[in-house]
Formats: C-alpha cells, sequence, structure tokens
C-alpha cells in the first residue's frame, strides 16, 4: 500500500537566536515518523524556516511540536525584523508530495489548528486551500498590517477558530495547505530601499505583473543592500527564471546591478529544469536543494544488524507489523534466486520485495502515529490498514510461490519451502497485528471491512 508523503515549511518569527531556532528544530525531528529536510534562519528577516516530511499524521504531531516549542520560547511583542509577520510561529502550510489530495492536506491543516487553539490557545487564521472564505485565501490579505495591527483591530478581523484576542506572548499563527512553493529572492547592488520596493511593484501579479508572484521590497542591513524577496506559488506559470529575468530587466531600468540570488528551503525536480538561466546567479544553490533528491538522501539506509536492534527494543516502532512485512520481503528474495536460476521471469517477486520492504517501514510509522496523536481514529485506522495490507500482499505471494514450486527443480525445493514458510508468517502476522489494532476502534463498518478483508480467500 502505498504511504501518503506531506511536507510542511513552518515560518518561525526568530533568526538570531541560534539556541532557540535549535530547539524548534529539534522538537520537530523528535516525532517519530518526521524526517527534517533542513532548516535557515535569517537575521535581517530575524525569521526561520524549517522543512520537513513525512506521514501525513506524524507531519500533523511535528507541526504541533514545533509550533509548542514556539510558543515558549518566542516573544512576538518585543519581535523585530523586516519580514511582514503576525505570530511567534508565524505561518504553517502543509504540502501534499505523495498519495495524498490537496483536499486531505486541508482537512489536516483544520485538524492541526483545533489542536492549536485548543492546547496552546493561540488564535487561528486558515488561508490558502483551507481557508474558510474567499477572501482569506491570499495569506497577504490575512497577515495584512501584521501583529502591530492585529493587536487593536483583531475584531475587524477575527480569527477562524479562537477568541478575538492575541496569545500575549505568541500572537496569531496562518494554517494553510498549498501546492508547492518556492521562495526565492534576488538581492540588488544598492542600499536604496525605494527601488527594491519599486521592482517588487512592477512584477508582482497584483500590480499587474507575473501570474503567480508575490514580490516585497526588503532591506538586508547586515549586508547594505536591499532585496526583492518573492515567492513563485506555481512554478509552471511562473517559474525561478522568468522570476530573476524580470528582476534584472527591472533593475537595468533603476541602474542597479544584480548582487545574487538565493533559495529559501527546497524546490521540486521540474522548477529547477526550468530555471537554468537564474540558477546560474544562485549563490546557495546545490543538489541538495532540490525536494525529492534532499528526501531520498535522508530516506534511512539500516544494516540488517540495525533492522534486527530495532524490532527488538521496546523503544522503537518496529514490532510484529514491521516484522510480519520483513519476512515477506525475505520470501520474495527467494523467489527472485529461485526464478532467477530457471530461467523464470523474476519480476513479480521483485515488485513483492519492495512493497514488503516499503510496508516494514510503514507499519512502524503508522505505530509511531498512534503514540504521537494520542491514538487518534485516524491514526488508529492507518494501524489497522498497514497490516491488513501486508496480509493481503503475502497472501499473492504465497501464490506466486506455489506456482514456482511447480516449476523448480528438486534441488530448490528447500528454498521454496523456506519462502513458502516466510510468506505465511508474514501473512499470519498481517492478521494478527491488524486484529490487535481494530482493538481499539470503535467504528463498527471500518471494522466490518477490514475484517473481511482478513478472512477473504484467494481466487484461483
Amino acid at each position: 500500500m502505498e504511504r501518503g508523503v506531506v511536507e510542511c515549511v513552518p515560518n518561525f518569527s526568530e533568526g538570531r537566536d541560534e539556541r532557540t531556532v535549535a530547539a524548534i528544530v529539534n522538537a520537530i525531528a523528535a516525532t517519530p515518523g518526521v524526517t527534517v529536510l533542513g532548516s535557515e534562519r535569517d537575521r535581517d528577516h530575524n525569521r526561520s524556516v524549517v522543512t520537513f516530511s513525512g506521514a501525513p499524521q506524524a507531519v500533523v504531531a511535528g507541526a504541533f511540536r514545533g509550533i509548542q516549542e514556539a510558543v515558549q520560547r518566542i516573544d512576538i511583542a518585543t519581535h523585530s525584523g523586516v519580514h511582514p509577520r503576525m505570530g511567534a510561529a508565524d505561518v504553517i502550510p502543509l504540502v501534499p508530495v505523495q498519495n495524498i489530495s490537496l483536499q486531505d492536506c486541508v482537512r489536516l491543516a483544520h485538524e492541526l489548528g483545533a489542536e492549536v487553539w485548543r492546547l496552546l490557545r493561540v488564535p487561528v487564521y486558515f488561508y490558502e486551500a483551507a481557508a474558510r472564505s474567499e477572501e482569506r485565501r491570499r495569506l497577504e490579505d490575512v497577515r495584512r498590517g501584521g501583529v502591530e495591527w492585529l493587536r487593536d483591530h483583531i475584531a475587524e478581523r477575527p480569527p477562524d477558530i479562537g477568541d478575538c484576542v492575541l496569545h500575549p506572548a505568541a500572537g496569531a499563527v496562518a494554517i494553510g495547505a498549498r501546492t508547492f512553493l518556492i521562495a526565492f529572492n534576488v538581492n540588488l547592488a544598492t542600499s536604496d530601499l525605494a527601488v527594491a520596493r519599486s521592482i517588487a511593484r512592477a512584477i508582482r501579479e497584483s500590480s499587474g505583473g507575473l501570474p503567480s508572484l508575490k514580490a516585497i521590497g526588503v532591506a538586508l542591513e547586515s549586508l547594505g543592500i536591499v532585496q526583492v524577496s518573492m515567492n513563485l506559488t506555481d512554478f509552471e506559470r511562473t517559474g525561478m527564471g522568468a522570476a530573476f529575468e524580470a528582476v534584472r530587466s527591472e533593475a537595468a531600468r533603476h541602474g542597479v546591478e544584480i548582487a545574487g540570488s538565493e533559495l529559501i528551503g527546497f524546490v521540486p525536480r521540474r522548477a529547477v529544469q526550468e530555471a537554468t538561466a537564474a540558477l546560474l546567479h544562485c549563490t546557495n544553490f546545490s543538489a541538495d536543494r532540490v525536494l525529492e533528491d534532499r528526501m531520498e538522501a535522508l530516506a534511512p539506509r539500516l544494516s540488517l544488524d540495525e533492522i534486527l536492534d530495532r524490532i527488538a527494543s521496546p523503544n522503537h516502532p518496529m514490532g510484529g507489523g514491521s516484522a510480519a512485512a520483513l519476512g515477506g520481503a525475505l520470501s520474495a528474495a527467494l523467489g527472485h534466486l529461485v526464478a532467477s536460476i530457471c530461467g523464470l521471469d523474476p519480476s513479480c517477486f521483485d515488485e513483492h520485495r519492495e512493497f514488503f520492504t516499503r510496508a516494514a517501514q510503514g507499519d512502524a510509522e503508522a505505530f509511531g502515529q498512534v503514540q504521537s496523536s494520542g491514538r487518534s481514529p485516524e491514526a488508529l485506522r492507518i494501524a489497522a490498514e498497514v497490516p491488513t495490507a501486508i496480509s493481503e500482499r503475502a497472501r499473492l505471494l504465497d501464490r506466486d510461490l506455489i506456482q514456482l514450486k511447480d516449476q523448480a527443480p528438486s534441488k530448490l525445493q528447500s528454498d521454496i519451502t523456506t519462502a513458502l514458510g516466510l510468506a505465511r508468517a508474514s501473512r499470519a502476522g498481517g492478521i494478527a497485528t491488524a486484529q490487535a489494532n481494530l482493538e481499539s476502534i470503535d467504528n463498527a463498518d471500518f471494522r466490518t471491512a477490514i475484517l473481511e478483508r482478513l478472512n477473504r480467500k484467494l481466487a484461483h
């Protein structure tokens, strides 16, 4: 079963205190099922950005932990910086990456917002696809005037969840669901802020400029220059190359040269392919900035001993379900071996092995979600779904091995026998794990559907 992957790119109103930023990043990274892809902070913006990904419920839990840490450590009342902001945890976007829809991320955003208000008492605004009214779709409309305006006028722009009073230290938070956004800045070789603001006004969509481009001009006092700070909300309409050329053209009209450019966070591969001209001027681009490459590079690669240690340890979420999946992977590997020796096509066993390998991690993530979400109904359903899928796949593997057994010579029958034993143990383990997790689920229809799948016989 393919697992959904969500990316979260929270922006926090602290870019100068390294310890505070590290504490927020560590709180997110400690969430089971979450992988922190990177983080960066900027003194002039006085802002930090963290990028992390994982299964949907794990990402929601990680986002909450990051917000909670920011609420405890950042006082927005004393904050200063050139970037607009309305809260300590300022903007929390959820982005569908793989096997999950934007509408699913809307649901997750609303779930996260409810928890933030219930447990942290920080007022919540929803934006982009998660907005509950069209006038709140654009982040700049939600955040207009910043925390200073909201302190005195919040009743004129009441939060979607919470009282019309800012949290005394944390302000408010904007939580959204959106597609990929590229944060791309171009620095100008001048200290004249009016030039940066004029360029930003000329190129942004709201002023009649490039579609799907947002831009503001800001001063970078630490460098003695100014910057056109941009968000590309649909890079297939306006990519980094087009945005860079627009800034360069407008800068030339002002007699100003480009001092360089920078990426904030990560970019999809497709965006890189369209942006060669811009990236030639980007001082901090590398392959590590490509989102998918970074996720793949950080994916865990465990040795056999490490896997066994995790299964044996009570401090790790790998248990019976993961062991059942690993048994299936071993069985499929033996099936590949026998098929190859017999001169038969082993591709079906490769597909089985790939499934079980993913499912071993998927079962561990599902258990981690149950633990981190307080055994939420959604997490419990996933924890029953994964081992059910393992049992179903093991049943198919058993069928393929029996067919192979009839064609294999006697000297390979011991390998087939071992493979069949592992496949049947995998099925039994998947069934047992799913049944155990069903005991905590109240939804009768869901329980019935899972039990029917577990008891279904394979049609030959």
